[in-house]
């Protein structure tokens, strides 16, 4: 949900990964969020410090063979990498481009399809606007879907009749229209 610039730019002390899992993003305008990270995320950066020799605040999270922090360049070429090699075991479960804006959006996506609040979308992704976020919503046509069935439920009657009464009412029409005619329902001055 970070964007890949802010990912680049991550440093081992933005981290937070005792009891409260969080990271410290550092956006446009020097402006800086808190973004909370699952156990999941927490444990796997965990073995990676653990991995890493030598840990100050200032090292980058992410970098390349020769220490210097990863660029944009170099983290969409390893996500390539494996995403390549993903596709060649699995090409159905793929998809043909994978950048790391479509994780970002995949994840936005997942999170408004999960029912989060737009606001706290807004919130991980950075947008000063809540209208940018929004766009996420008006692409997905379930969530349009779900929120047209909400709000349907609590405008619409409840149903009167069961099945069988129903069916017994769309016979008896039929039958009036086919013994009347369609003058039946002619309205007259």
């Amino acid at each position: 949900m970070i964007p890949v610039q802010e990912v680049a730019d991550l440093r081992t002390g933005d981290i937070q990964i005792q009891k409260s899992y969080t990271v410290k993003v550092t956006g446009k305008g020097n402006k800086t969020r808190i973004v909370p990270l699952i156990p999941q995320t927490a444990n796997i950066i965990k073995n990676y410090f653990s991995d890493t020799e030598q840990i100050s605040a200032e090292m980058p999270l992410f970098y390349s063979h020769s220490g210097k922090k990863l660029t944009r360049a170099g983290i969409a070429y390893i996500l390539k990498k494996y995403a390549r090699q993903a596709r060649e075991q699995n090409p159905v479960l793929y998809p043909d481009k994978v950048s790391p804006h479509t994780l970002r959006h995949s994840k936005s996506m997942h999170l408004l399809e999960g029912g989060v609040n737009l606001v706290y979308i807004r919130d991980f992704l950075g947008h000063s606007s809540i209208t940018t976020t929004e766009i996420y919503a008006r692409a997905n046509p379930e969530i349009k879907r779900k929120a047209i069935e909400e709000a349907s439920a609590s405008i619409l009657p409840e149903e009167k009749f069961d099945r069988q009464e129903k069916a017994d009412l769309i016979a008896w029409l039929k039958e009036l229209i086919n013994n009347y005619g369609k003058s039946f329902f002619v309205r007259f001055p």
